[in-house]
Protein backbone atom coordinates (compact mmCIF):
# COMPACT_ATOMS: atom_id res chain seq x y z
CA UNK A 1 0.00 0.00 0.00
CA UNK A 2 1.68 3.48 -1.13
CA UNK A 3 2.20 5.74 1.65
CA UNK A 4 0.52 9.39 2.04
CA UNK A 5 3.05 12.46 1.07
CA UNK A 6 3.14 16.04 2.38
CA UNK A 7 2.29 15.70 6.27
CA UNK A 8 0.43 12.94 8.66
CA UNK A 9 -3.48 12.18 7.50
CA UNK A 10 -5.74 10.15 10.39
CA UNK A 11 -7.17 7.11 9.55
CA UNK A 12 -10.59 8.51 9.36
CA UNK A 13 -9.71 11.14 6.32
CA UNK A 14 -7.49 8.74 4.90
CA UNK A 15 -10.75 6.80 4.15
CA UNK A 16 -12.47 9.41 3.14
CA UNK A 17 -10.04 10.53 0.52
CA UNK A 18 -9.65 6.69 -0.48
CA UNK A 19 -13.42 6.88 -0.80
CA UNK A 20 -13.34 9.66 -2.92
CA UNK A 21 -10.69 8.66 -5.33
CA UNK A 22 -12.51 5.44 -5.76
CA UNK A 23 -15.46 7.35 -6.22
CA UNK A 24 -14.07 9.30 -9.06
CA UNK A 25 -12.92 6.71 -10.82
CA UNK A 26 -16.30 4.84 -10.98
CA UNK A 27 -17.43 8.31 -12.23
CA UNK A 28 -15.04 8.98 -14.77
CA UNK A 29 -15.61 5.08 -15.96
CA UNK A 30 -18.94 5.32 -16.42
CA UNK A 31 -18.84 8.85 -17.89
CA UNK A 32 -16.09 7.59 -20.46
CA UNK A 33 -18.62 4.26 -21.34
CA UNK A 34 -21.84 6.58 -22.07
CA UNK A 35 -19.30 8.59 -24.21
CA UNK A 36 -18.45 5.89 -26.40
CA UNK A 37 -22.11 4.68 -26.57
CA UNK A 38 -23.58 7.52 -27.85
CA UNK A 39 -20.33 7.49 -30.34
CA UNK A 40 -21.61 4.41 -31.15
CA UNK A 41 -25.06 5.67 -31.92
CA UNK A 42 -23.51 9.45 -33.49
CA UNK A 43 -21.75 6.78 -36.38
CA UNK A 44 -25.06 5.23 -36.75
CA UNK A 45 -26.43 8.51 -37.46
CA UNK A 46 -24.16 9.56 -39.41
CA UNK A 47 -23.93 6.56 -41.75
CA UNK A 48 -28.04 6.39 -41.83
CA UNK A 49 -27.66 10.50 -42.83
CA UNK A 50 -25.21 9.75 -45.24
CA UNK A 51 -26.56 6.74 -47.14
CA UNK A 52 -29.81 8.70 -47.43
CA UNK A 53 -27.95 11.61 -48.82
CA UNK A 54 -30.09 14.56 -49.35
CA UNK A 55 -33.05 15.71 -51.33
CA UNK A 56 -32.65 18.14 -54.11
CA UNK A 57 -34.10 20.44 -52.48
CA UNK A 58 -31.42 20.46 -50.11
CA UNK A 59 -33.87 19.69 -47.27
CA UNK A 60 -33.21 18.30 -44.14
CA UNK A 61 -34.83 15.50 -42.94
CA UNK A 62 -38.39 13.97 -43.35
CA UNK A 63 -40.10 15.74 -39.95
CA UNK A 64 -42.34 11.69 -39.84
CA UNK A 65 -39.18 9.57 -40.58
CA UNK A 66 -38.17 8.59 -37.11
CA UNK A 67 -35.57 9.90 -34.63
CA UNK A 68 -31.81 8.98 -36.22
CA UNK A 69 -31.43 7.91 -32.69
CA UNK A 70 -34.56 5.89 -32.21
CA UNK A 71 -33.65 4.13 -36.13
CA UNK A 72 -30.15 3.47 -35.11
CA UNK A 73 -31.12 0.91 -32.26
CA UNK A 74 -34.04 -0.52 -33.73
CA UNK A 75 -31.57 -1.08 -36.48
CA UNK A 76 -30.29 -3.46 -34.16
CA UNK A 77 -33.72 -5.29 -33.10
CA UNK A 78 -34.95 -8.28 -34.71
CA UNK A 79 -38.73 -6.12 -34.97
CA UNK A 80 -37.47 -3.20 -36.71
CA UNK A 81 -40.81 -2.25 -37.86
CA UNK A 82 -42.62 -2.41 -34.56
CA UNK A 83 -39.61 -0.79 -32.72
CA UNK A 84 -39.82 2.24 -35.01
CA UNK A 85 -43.92 2.66 -34.85
CA UNK A 86 -43.52 2.43 -30.53
CA UNK A 87 -40.54 4.97 -30.31
CA UNK A 88 -40.22 7.01 -32.64
CA UNK A 89 -43.17 9.41 -31.93
CA UNK A 90 -41.78 9.72 -28.19
CA UNK A 91 -38.57 10.93 -29.08
CA UNK A 92 -37.76 14.41 -30.56
CA UNK A 93 -36.53 13.86 -34.27
CA UNK A 94 -33.14 15.67 -34.42
CA UNK A 95 -32.20 15.35 -31.05
CA UNK A 96 -29.58 12.92 -30.36
CA UNK A 97 -30.58 10.19 -27.05
CA UNK A 98 -28.44 8.52 -25.21
CA UNK A 99 -28.83 4.72 -25.52
CA UNK A 100 -29.77 3.95 -22.30
CA UNK A 101 -32.46 5.96 -22.00
CA UNK A 102 -34.05 4.78 -25.82
CA UNK A 103 -33.57 1.31 -24.02
CA UNK A 104 -36.07 2.51 -20.53
CA UNK A 105 -37.94 4.14 -23.43
CA UNK A 106 -38.31 0.26 -24.93
CA UNK A 107 -39.01 -1.28 -21.98
CA UNK A 108 -41.89 1.06 -21.25
CA UNK A 109 -43.74 0.63 -24.19
CA UNK A 110 -43.39 -3.12 -23.85
CA UNK A 111 -44.90 -3.00 -20.44
CA UNK A 112 -47.83 -0.43 -21.79
CA UNK A 113 -48.28 -3.28 -25.07
CA UNK A 114 -48.46 -6.35 -22.39
CA UNK A 115 -50.75 -4.32 -20.23
CA UNK A 116 -53.23 -3.89 -23.28
CA UNK A 117 -53.00 -7.09 -24.30
CA UNK A 118 -53.45 -8.38 -20.64
CA UNK A 119 -56.65 -6.68 -20.33
CA UNK A 120 -57.88 -8.10 -23.74
CA UNK A 121 -57.23 -11.83 -22.39
CA UNK A 122 -60.77 -12.30 -20.63
CA UNK A 123 -62.47 -11.26 -23.68
CA UNK A 124 -61.52 -14.10 -25.90
CA UNK A 125 -62.96 -16.36 -23.02
CA UNK A 126 -66.58 -15.86 -24.74
CA UNK A 127 -66.46 -18.50 -27.41
CA UNK A 128 -65.26 -20.85 -24.65
CA UNK A 129 -66.85 -20.11 -22.02
CA UNK A 130 -68.07 -24.16 -21.12
CA UNK A 131 -65.20 -25.42 -22.77
CA UNK A 132 -62.76 -25.82 -18.98
CA UNK A 133 -59.88 -26.49 -20.85
CA UNK A 134 -59.71 -23.20 -22.76
CA UNK A 135 -60.78 -21.60 -18.81
CA UNK A 136 -57.15 -23.65 -17.40
CA UNK A 137 -55.40 -21.97 -20.32
CA UNK A 138 -56.80 -18.80 -20.31
CA UNK A 139 -56.13 -18.69 -16.58
CA UNK A 140 -52.72 -19.64 -17.01
CA UNK A 141 -52.08 -16.89 -19.56
CA UNK A 142 -53.49 -14.16 -16.84
CA UNK A 143 -50.70 -15.67 -14.81
CA UNK A 144 -48.14 -16.04 -16.90
CA UNK A 145 -48.24 -12.31 -18.54
CA UNK A 146 -48.50 -10.63 -15.15
CA UNK A 147 -44.79 -12.38 -14.39
CA UNK A 148 -43.77 -11.21 -17.81
CA UNK A 149 -44.95 -7.35 -16.71
CA UNK A 150 -43.39 -7.64 -13.19
CA UNK A 151 -40.20 -8.73 -14.99
CA UNK A 152 -40.56 -5.58 -17.62
CA UNK A 153 -41.47 -3.34 -14.87
CA UNK A 154 -38.21 -4.86 -12.43
CA UNK A 155 -36.24 -4.26 -15.46
CA UNK A 156 -37.24 -0.48 -15.80
CA UNK A 157 -37.29 0.45 -12.06
CA UNK A 158 -34.82 -1.65 -10.37
CA UNK A 159 -31.98 0.51 -8.30
CA UNK A 160 -29.26 -2.43 -7.19
CA UNK A 161 -28.03 -3.60 -10.84
CA UNK A 162 -24.88 -5.58 -10.67
CA UNK A 163 -24.49 -5.65 -14.53
CA UNK A 164 -26.27 -6.35 -17.65
CA UNK A 165 -27.01 -9.85 -17.05
CA UNK A 166 -29.32 -9.13 -14.56
CA UNK A 167 -31.48 -6.95 -17.38
CA UNK A 168 -30.64 -9.93 -19.96
CA UNK A 169 -32.16 -12.24 -17.21
CA UNK A 170 -35.52 -10.05 -16.73
CA UNK A 171 -36.42 -9.13 -20.34
CA UNK A 172 -35.60 -13.35 -21.26
CA UNK A 173 -37.91 -13.84 -18.89
CA UNK A 174 -41.04 -11.20 -19.52
CA UNK A 175 -40.56 -13.22 -23.13
CA UNK A 176 -40.46 -16.70 -22.13
CA UNK A 177 -43.73 -16.36 -20.13
CA UNK A 178 -45.36 -14.77 -23.40
CA UNK A 179 -44.45 -17.97 -25.40
CA UNK A 180 -45.07 -20.22 -22.29
CA UNK A 181 -48.53 -18.78 -22.42
CA UNK A 182 -48.95 -19.70 -25.67
CA UNK A 183 -47.45 -23.36 -25.43
CA UNK A 184 -50.54 -23.93 -23.48
CA UNK A 185 -53.12 -23.82 -25.86
CA UNK A 186 -51.02 -26.77 -28.06
CA UNK A 187 -51.11 -28.66 -24.80
CA UNK A 188 -54.43 -28.72 -24.36
CA UNK A 189 -55.41 -28.74 -28.14
CA UNK A 190 -56.91 -25.24 -28.58
CA UNK A 191 -55.64 -24.16 -32.00
CA UNK A 192 -57.61 -22.03 -32.64
CA UNK A 193 -58.00 -19.79 -29.44
CA UNK A 194 -54.28 -19.92 -29.45
CA UNK A 195 -54.38 -18.26 -32.96
CA UNK A 196 -56.41 -15.63 -31.27
CA UNK A 197 -54.41 -15.32 -28.19
CA UNK A 198 -51.13 -15.39 -30.33
CA UNK A 199 -52.23 -11.99 -32.58
CA UNK A 200 -53.19 -10.49 -29.57
CA UNK A 201 -49.86 -10.83 -27.94
CA UNK A 202 -48.07 -10.56 -31.10
CA UNK A 203 -47.05 -6.69 -30.65
CA UNK A 204 -45.53 -7.32 -26.98
CA UNK A 205 -43.65 -10.43 -27.79
CA UNK A 206 -41.96 -8.04 -30.47
CA UNK A 207 -41.43 -5.04 -28.40
CA UNK A 208 -39.92 -7.43 -25.31
CA UNK A 209 -37.62 -8.86 -27.83
CA UNK A 210 -36.29 -5.57 -28.70
CA UNK A 211 -35.77 -4.60 -25.47
CA UNK A 212 -33.99 -7.53 -24.90
CA UNK A 213 -31.78 -6.64 -28.27
CA UNK A 214 -31.18 -3.12 -27.24
CA UNK A 215 -29.68 -4.55 -23.89
CA UNK A 216 -27.47 -7.73 -25.22
CA UNK A 217 -25.61 -4.48 -27.54
CA UNK A 218 -25.47 -2.15 -25.08
CA UNK A 219 -23.70 -5.26 -22.95
CA UNK A 220 -21.39 -5.93 -25.60
CA UNK A 221 -20.26 -2.17 -26.32
CA UNK A 222 -19.34 -2.14 -22.14
CA UNK A 223 -17.86 -5.33 -21.63
CA UNK A 224 -17.81 -5.49 -17.63
CA UNK A 225 -18.45 -2.08 -17.04
CA UNK A 226 -21.34 -2.05 -14.54
CA UNK A 227 -25.26 -0.39 -15.01
CA UNK A 228 -25.98 1.16 -12.15
CA UNK A 229 -25.70 4.78 -13.16
CA UNK A 230 -26.30 3.93 -16.91
CA UNK A 231 -29.18 2.80 -16.23
CA UNK A 232 -30.13 6.29 -14.68
CA UNK A 233 -30.71 4.76 -11.03
CA UNK A 234 -28.46 5.64 -7.73
CA UNK A 235 -25.83 3.47 -6.21
CA UNK A 236 -27.04 1.46 -3.13
CA UNK A 237 -24.71 -0.39 -0.83
CA UNK A 238 -24.87 -3.88 -1.96
CA UNK A 239 -23.91 -4.96 1.96
CA UNK A 240 -27.72 -3.80 2.80
CA UNK A 241 -29.00 -6.18 0.10
CA UNK A 242 -27.57 -9.54 1.63
CA UNK A 243 -30.26 -11.97 2.84
CA UNK A 244 -30.44 -11.93 6.60
CA UNK A 245 -30.22 -15.70 8.39
CA UNK A 246 -33.64 -16.11 11.19
CA UNK A 247 -32.35 -13.60 14.03
CA UNK A 248 -29.53 -12.36 13.08
CA UNK A 249 -28.67 -10.38 15.87
CA UNK A 250 -28.19 -13.63 18.36
CA UNK A 251 -27.14 -16.28 15.46
CA UNK A 252 -24.62 -13.88 13.14
CA UNK A 253 -22.42 -15.32 10.76
CA UNK A 254 -18.90 -13.51 11.37
CA UNK A 255 -18.35 -12.07 8.03
CA UNK A 256 -14.93 -13.50 8.09
CA UNK A 257 -16.16 -16.99 8.06
CA UNK A 258 -15.22 -18.11 4.18
CA UNK A 259 -17.51 -19.93 2.19
CA UNK A 260 -16.61 -23.28 3.20
CA UNK A 261 -16.59 -22.65 6.99
CA UNK A 262 -19.96 -21.16 6.74
CA UNK A 263 -21.67 -24.56 4.66
CA UNK A 264 -20.01 -26.37 7.81
CA UNK A 265 -22.05 -24.30 10.54
CA UNK A 266 -25.21 -24.00 8.28
CA UNK A 267 -25.69 -27.48 7.68
CA UNK A 268 -29.24 -28.87 7.27
CA UNK A 269 -29.39 -29.57 10.80
CA UNK A 270 -28.65 -26.60 12.02
CA UNK A 271 -31.30 -25.16 9.58
CA UNK A 272 -33.73 -27.26 11.34
CA UNK A 273 -32.54 -26.01 14.69
CA UNK A 274 -32.94 -22.55 14.15
CA UNK A 275 -36.39 -23.14 11.92
CA UNK A 276 -38.88 -19.96 11.71
CA UNK A 277 -41.71 -22.60 10.71
CA UNK A 278 -41.81 -26.55 11.32
CA UNK A 279 -44.28 -28.65 9.53
CA UNK A 280 -45.35 -32.53 10.65
CA UNK A 281 -48.33 -34.80 9.58
CA UNK A 282 -48.17 -36.21 13.20
CA UNK A 283 -48.84 -32.51 14.42
CA UNK A 284 -45.70 -32.59 16.51
CA UNK A 285 -44.72 -29.21 14.46
CA UNK A 286 -46.57 -25.80 14.30
CA UNK A 287 -48.45 -26.82 10.97
CA UNK A 288 -49.61 -29.89 9.46
CA UNK A 289 -48.96 -28.52 5.99
CA UNK A 290 -46.68 -26.67 3.70
CA UNK A 291 -48.76 -24.26 2.13
CA UNK A 292 -50.34 -22.83 5.74
CA UNK A 293 -46.84 -22.27 6.65
CA UNK A 294 -46.09 -20.53 3.59
CA UNK A 295 -49.09 -18.11 4.45
CA UNK A 296 -46.84 -17.28 7.07
CA UNK A 297 -43.92 -16.46 5.46
CA UNK A 298 -43.87 -12.09 5.25
CA UNK A 299 -43.71 -10.43 2.06
CA UNK A 300 -40.58 -9.53 0.62
CA UNK A 301 -39.03 -10.32 3.23
CA UNK A 302 -34.21 -9.46 3.01
CA UNK A 303 -34.00 -12.45 5.32
CA UNK A 304 -33.45 -16.44 5.70
CA UNK A 305 -37.22 -17.71 6.46
CA UNK A 306 -36.98 -21.27 6.45
CA UNK A 307 -39.76 -24.16 7.17
CA UNK A 308 -38.26 -27.26 8.63
CA UNK A 309 -40.62 -30.32 7.20
CA UNK A 310 -40.08 -33.39 8.75
CA UNK A 311 -40.19 -37.11 7.10
CA UNK A 312 -44.03 -37.67 6.03
CA UNK A 313 -45.21 -37.27 2.42
CA UNK A 314 -47.39 -34.33 2.09
CA UNK A 315 -50.11 -34.75 -0.40
CA UNK A 316 -50.31 -31.13 -1.49
CA UNK A 317 -49.72 -28.82 -4.74
CA UNK A 318 -47.64 -25.96 -3.51
CA UNK A 319 -46.80 -22.72 -4.95
CA UNK A 320 -44.32 -20.32 -3.18
CA UNK A 321 -46.08 -17.43 -4.36
CA UNK A 322 -43.70 -14.31 -6.03
CA UNK A 323 -43.77 -12.05 -3.14
CA UNK A 324 -42.45 -15.11 -0.66
CA UNK A 325 -39.02 -13.73 -1.09
CA UNK A 326 -35.55 -16.00 0.40
CA UNK A 327 -37.43 -18.98 1.75
CA UNK A 328 -35.63 -21.89 2.85
CA UNK A 329 -37.15 -25.43 2.56
CA UNK A 330 -35.41 -28.09 4.82
CA UNK A 331 -36.59 -31.84 4.82
CA UNK A 332 -35.11 -35.02 6.75
CA UNK A 333 -33.92 -36.07 3.51
CA UNK A 334 -34.81 -36.79 -0.25
CA UNK A 335 -36.31 -40.33 0.36
CA UNK A 336 -38.49 -39.25 3.50
CA UNK A 337 -39.47 -36.21 3.25
CA UNK A 338 -41.61 -36.40 0.18
CA UNK A 339 -44.00 -33.52 -1.55
CA UNK A 340 -46.58 -35.14 -3.73
CA UNK A 341 -49.36 -34.71 -6.20
CA UNK A 342 -50.84 -36.05 -9.63
CA UNK A 343 -51.83 -33.03 -12.09
CA UNK A 344 -51.56 -33.12 -15.34
CA UNK A 345 -52.06 -32.24 -19.22
CA UNK A 346 -54.50 -35.35 -19.86
CA UNK A 347 -56.70 -34.35 -17.10
CA UNK A 348 -56.76 -30.69 -18.25
CA UNK A 349 -54.16 -29.03 -16.31
CA UNK A 350 -51.33 -27.50 -18.47
CA UNK A 351 -48.02 -28.05 -17.47
CA UNK A 352 -47.67 -24.72 -16.21
CA UNK A 353 -49.91 -25.36 -13.52
CA UNK A 354 -49.05 -28.93 -13.35
CA UNK A 355 -46.65 -29.00 -10.87
CA UNK A 356 -46.36 -30.50 -7.19
CA UNK A 357 -44.20 -27.47 -6.07
CA UNK A 358 -44.43 -24.34 -7.87
CA UNK A 359 -41.53 -21.59 -7.20
CA UNK A 360 -42.00 -18.12 -7.79
CA UNK A 361 -40.49 -16.40 -4.73
CA UNK A 362 -36.70 -14.92 -5.56
CA UNK A 363 -33.96 -16.57 -3.79
CA UNK A 364 -35.85 -20.04 -2.89
CA UNK A 365 -33.29 -22.66 -1.62
CA UNK A 366 -34.50 -26.47 -0.95
CA UNK A 367 -32.38 -29.03 0.61
CA UNK A 368 -32.92 -32.64 1.53
CA UNK A 369 -36.84 -32.92 -0.08
CA UNK A 370 -38.55 -34.61 -2.53
CA UNK A 371 -40.78 -33.92 -4.83
CA UNK A 372 -43.03 -35.84 -7.07
CA UNK A 373 -45.99 -36.53 -9.18
CA UNK A 374 -47.40 -39.38 -9.70
CA UNK A 375 -49.59 -39.16 -12.56
CA UNK A 376 -48.22 -42.03 -14.15
CA UNK A 377 -46.91 -41.59 -17.99
CA UNK A 378 -49.97 -42.26 -19.65
CA UNK A 379 -50.80 -38.69 -18.56
CA UNK A 380 -48.04 -37.48 -20.85
CA UNK A 381 -47.05 -33.83 -18.90
CA UNK A 382 -46.95 -33.67 -15.56
CA UNK A 383 -44.71 -31.60 -13.61
CA UNK A 384 -42.79 -32.64 -10.33
CA UNK A 385 -41.24 -29.52 -9.39
CA UNK A 386 -41.41 -25.86 -11.80
CA UNK A 387 -39.19 -22.87 -10.98
CA UNK A 388 -39.34 -19.45 -12.33
CA UNK A 389 -37.94 -18.00 -9.17
CA UNK A 390 -34.63 -16.18 -9.92
CA UNK A 391 -31.54 -17.17 -7.87
CA UNK A 392 -33.16 -19.96 -6.40
CA UNK A 393 -31.25 -23.26 -5.76
CA UNK A 394 -31.79 -26.83 -4.51
CA UNK A 395 -29.34 -29.23 -2.75
CA UNK A 396 -29.87 -33.06 -1.92
CA UNK A 397 -32.85 -33.02 -3.44
CA UNK A 398 -35.15 -35.61 -5.87
CA UNK A 399 -37.24 -35.02 -8.45
CA UNK A 400 -39.89 -38.22 -9.68
CA UNK A 401 -42.31 -37.86 -12.29
CA UNK A 402 -42.37 -39.38 -16.03
CA UNK A 403 -43.16 -36.87 -18.90
CA UNK A 404 -41.57 -32.91 -18.16
CA UNK A 405 -39.98 -33.75 -14.48
CA UNK A 406 -38.42 -30.99 -13.67
CA UNK A 407 -39.52 -26.82 -14.97
CA UNK A 408 -36.46 -24.78 -14.92
CA UNK A 409 -38.95 -22.54 -16.23
CA UNK A 410 -37.06 -19.40 -16.21
CA UNK A 411 -34.48 -16.65 -14.26
CA UNK A 412 -31.30 -17.93 -13.04
CA UNK A 413 -31.23 -21.73 -11.15
CA UNK A 414 -29.03 -24.21 -9.82
CA UNK A 415 -28.84 -27.86 -8.45
CA UNK A 416 -26.27 -29.97 -7.20
CA UNK A 417 -26.13 -33.36 -6.05
CA UNK A 418 -30.05 -33.76 -6.77
CA UNK A 419 -31.04 -37.19 -8.38
CA UNK A 420 -33.76 -36.02 -11.28
CA UNK A 421 -36.01 -39.51 -12.67
CA UNK A 422 -37.86 -39.13 -16.28
CA UNK A 423 -38.88 -39.89 -19.24
CA UNK A 424 -39.58 -37.63 -22.32
CA UNK A 425 -38.13 -34.13 -21.97
CA UNK A 426 -38.46 -34.36 -18.00
CA UNK A 427 -35.65 -31.75 -17.71
CA UNK A 428 -37.01 -28.67 -19.58
CA UNK A 429 -37.69 -25.17 -19.94
CA UNK A 430 -35.64 -21.89 -20.82
CA UNK A 431 -33.89 -20.49 -17.27
CA UNK A 432 -30.09 -20.27 -17.40
CA UNK A 433 -29.70 -23.59 -14.90
CA UNK A 434 -26.71 -25.81 -13.86
CA UNK A 435 -26.87 -29.10 -12.96
CA UNK A 436 -23.95 -30.19 -11.39
CA UNK A 437 -22.64 -33.47 -9.48
CA UNK A 438 -26.54 -34.68 -9.80
CA UNK A 439 -27.41 -37.85 -10.63
CA UNK A 440 -29.81 -38.00 -13.92
CA UNK A 441 -31.86 -41.34 -14.30
CA UNK A 442 -34.50 -42.37 -17.17
CA UNK A 443 -37.51 -44.45 -16.73
CA UNK A 444 -38.92 -46.75 -18.59
CA UNK A 445 -41.28 -45.05 -20.58
CA UNK A 446 -44.42 -46.15 -21.94
CA UNK A 447 -44.59 -48.69 -25.24
CA UNK A 448 -43.37 -46.84 -28.41
CA UNK A 449 -41.72 -43.84 -26.65
CA UNK A 450 -38.61 -42.62 -26.43
CA UNK A 451 -36.38 -41.13 -23.53
CA UNK A 452 -35.29 -37.88 -23.92
CA UNK A 453 -33.00 -35.84 -21.22
CA UNK A 454 -33.84 -32.37 -22.26
CA UNK A 455 -35.69 -30.11 -23.76
CA UNK A 456 -34.45 -26.40 -23.96
CA UNK A 457 -37.10 -24.03 -25.02
CA UNK A 458 -34.90 -20.63 -25.68
CA UNK A 459 -36.88 -18.94 -28.37
CA UNK A 460 -34.86 -15.86 -29.10
CA UNK A 461 -31.62 -15.51 -29.97
CA UNK A 462 -30.50 -12.64 -27.36
CA UNK A 463 -31.99 -14.68 -24.58
CA UNK A 464 -28.94 -15.88 -21.77
CA UNK A 465 -30.57 -19.22 -21.24
CA UNK A 466 -29.78 -22.47 -21.73
CA UNK A 467 -29.22 -25.83 -19.99
CA UNK A 468 -25.86 -26.93 -18.56
CA UNK A 469 -25.07 -30.20 -17.08
CA UNK A 470 -21.70 -30.46 -15.34
CA UNK A 471 -19.88 -33.18 -13.87
CA UNK A 472 -23.14 -35.09 -13.27
CA UNK A 473 -23.95 -38.83 -14.40
CA UNK A 474 -26.49 -40.42 -16.43
CA UNK A 475 -27.56 -43.81 -15.13
CA UNK A 476 -30.62 -46.17 -15.61
CA UNK A 477 -33.50 -46.37 -13.69
CA UNK A 478 -35.24 -49.67 -14.74
CA UNK A 479 -33.87 -51.99 -17.72
CA UNK A 480 -33.53 -49.73 -20.71
CA UNK A 481 -32.33 -52.05 -22.44
CA UNK A 482 -34.85 -51.62 -25.44
CA UNK A 483 -35.39 -48.17 -25.16
CA UNK A 484 -33.67 -45.68 -27.31
CA UNK A 485 -32.27 -42.84 -24.61
CA UNK A 486 -31.41 -39.20 -26.11
CA UNK A 487 -29.41 -36.33 -24.44
CA UNK A 488 -32.17 -34.10 -25.53
CA UNK A 489 -33.92 -32.05 -27.96
CA UNK A 490 -34.40 -28.93 -29.42
CA UNK A 491 -37.77 -27.61 -28.51
CA UNK A 492 -37.72 -24.11 -29.41
CA UNK A 493 -35.39 -22.85 -32.56
CA UNK A 494 -32.24 -21.29 -30.57
CA UNK A 495 -32.25 -24.56 -27.85
CA UNK A 496 -29.44 -24.23 -26.67
CA UNK A 497 -28.11 -27.24 -24.02
CA UNK A 498 -24.29 -28.45 -22.95
CA UNK A 499 -23.00 -31.27 -21.30
CA UNK A 500 -19.58 -30.71 -19.51
CA UNK A 501 -17.45 -33.69 -18.01
CA UNK A 502 -20.46 -35.92 -17.56
CA UNK A 503 -20.84 -39.73 -16.99
CA UNK A 504 -22.71 -41.09 -19.57
CA UNK A 505 -23.67 -45.44 -19.36
CA UNK A 506 -24.33 -47.56 -22.33
CA UNK A 507 -28.20 -46.46 -22.94
CA UNK A 508 -27.49 -43.30 -24.27
CA UNK A 509 -28.15 -43.85 -28.09
CA UNK A 510 -25.07 -43.27 -30.25
CA UNK A 511 -26.69 -40.58 -32.50
CA UNK A 512 -26.75 -38.14 -29.03
CA UNK A 513 -29.46 -36.01 -30.04
CA UNK A 514 -33.45 -36.59 -31.37
CA UNK A 515 -35.25 -34.14 -33.79
CA UNK A 516 -38.58 -32.36 -32.43
CA UNK A 517 -39.92 -32.85 -36.15
CA UNK A 518 -38.60 -34.11 -39.31
CA UNK A 519 -35.35 -35.51 -39.36
CA UNK A 520 -32.94 -32.38 -38.59
CA UNK A 521 -32.84 -29.48 -36.46
CA UNK A 522 -32.88 -25.74 -36.77
CA UNK A 523 -28.95 -24.46 -37.41
CA UNK A 524 -29.61 -21.65 -35.01
CA UNK A 525 -29.79 -24.39 -32.21
CA UNK A 526 -26.01 -24.31 -30.06
CA UNK A 527 -25.56 -28.56 -28.44
CA UNK A 528 -22.50 -29.32 -27.26
CA UNK A 529 -20.41 -32.10 -25.47
CA UNK A 530 -17.34 -31.64 -23.61
CA UNK A 531 -15.26 -33.66 -21.62
CA UNK A 532 -17.59 -36.44 -21.11
CA UNK A 533 -16.32 -40.28 -20.02
CA UNK A 534 -18.02 -43.31 -20.70
CA UNK A 535 -19.69 -46.01 -22.74
CA UNK A 536 -22.21 -43.67 -24.18
CA UNK A 537 -19.86 -40.35 -24.29
CA UNK A 538 -18.48 -41.23 -27.61
CA UNK A 539 -19.67 -38.87 -30.38
CA UNK A 540 -18.35 -40.54 -33.76
CA UNK A 541 -22.02 -41.54 -33.97
CA UNK A 542 -23.59 -38.44 -33.33
CA UNK A 543 -26.25 -36.69 -35.55
CA UNK A 544 -24.37 -34.31 -37.85
CA UNK A 545 -26.07 -31.16 -37.55
CA UNK A 546 -25.18 -27.62 -38.19
CA UNK A 547 -26.12 -26.69 -34.39
CA UNK A 548 -24.00 -29.49 -32.67
CA UNK A 549 -20.19 -28.77 -31.27
CA UNK A 550 -18.27 -31.95 -30.32
CA UNK A 551 -14.63 -30.41 -30.25
CA UNK A 552 -15.35 -27.22 -28.09
CA UNK A 553 -12.64 -25.19 -26.73
CA UNK A 554 -11.86 -25.09 -22.93
CA UNK A 555 -12.77 -20.99 -23.10
CA UNK A 556 -16.43 -22.35 -24.96
CA UNK A 557 -16.74 -24.95 -21.77
CA UNK A 558 -15.92 -22.16 -19.61
CA UNK A 559 -19.09 -20.37 -20.57
CA UNK A 560 -21.21 -22.75 -19.29
CA UNK A 561 -19.95 -23.47 -15.60
CA UNK A 562 -21.70 -21.37 -13.00
CA UNK A 563 -19.49 -18.66 -12.86
CA UNK A 564 -20.14 -18.05 -16.30
CA UNK A 565 -23.71 -19.37 -17.18
CA UNK A 566 -24.88 -17.95 -13.87
CA UNK A 567 -24.14 -14.71 -13.94
CA UNK A 568 -22.25 -14.80 -10.82
CA UNK A 569 -21.74 -17.05 -8.39
CA UNK A 570 -22.30 -14.51 -4.84
CA UNK A 571 -26.04 -15.49 -4.93
CA UNK A 572 -25.48 -19.74 -4.55
CA UNK A 573 -22.46 -18.35 -1.82
CA UNK A 574 -25.51 -16.44 0.46
CA UNK A 575 -27.88 -19.83 -0.24
CA UNK A 576 -25.13 -21.78 1.44
CA UNK A 577 -25.14 -24.84 -1.25
CA UNK A 578 -22.03 -26.40 -2.24
CA UNK A 579 -20.68 -25.46 -5.90
CA UNK A 580 -17.99 -25.74 -7.84
CA UNK A 581 -17.21 -22.32 -9.84
CA UNK A 582 -15.18 -23.57 -13.11
CA UNK A 583 -14.80 -26.46 -14.89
Amino acid sequence: MMASSYGKINEAEQARLDAGRKSRKRFITIALSSVVLVCVIVAAVVGTQVGNGSNKDGAGEDPKSPSTSVKAVCDLTLYKESCYNSMSHKVNPNQVVQPQKLFKLAIQVAMDELGKASDRLSSHLKPYNNNSAAVAALDSCHDLLALAIDHLNGSYASGNLDSSDDLRTWLSTAGTCQETCLDGFDELALGPLKDTVKSNLKISQELTSNSLAIITWISKIMGSIKLRRLMGVEYHDKTNNVPKWPHQNDRKLPNWLKPKDRKLIQSSADLRKIADAVVAKDGSGKYKTIKDALKDVPDKSDRRYVIYAKKGIYEENVRVEKPKWNVVMVGDGKDVTIVTGKLNVVDGTPTFQSATFAVFGKGFVARDMGFRNTAGPSKHQAVALMSTADHSAFYRCKFEAFQDTLYAHSNRQFYRECDVYGTVDFIFGNSAVVLQNCNILPRVPMKGQQNTITAQGRADPNQNTGISIHNCTLWPSGNLSSVRTFLGRPWKNYSTTAYVKTMMNSFIDPKGWLPWTGDSAPSTIYYSEYGNFGPGASTKGRVKWKGLRTNLSIKEAEKFTVKSFLGGEHWIKKADVSYKPGL
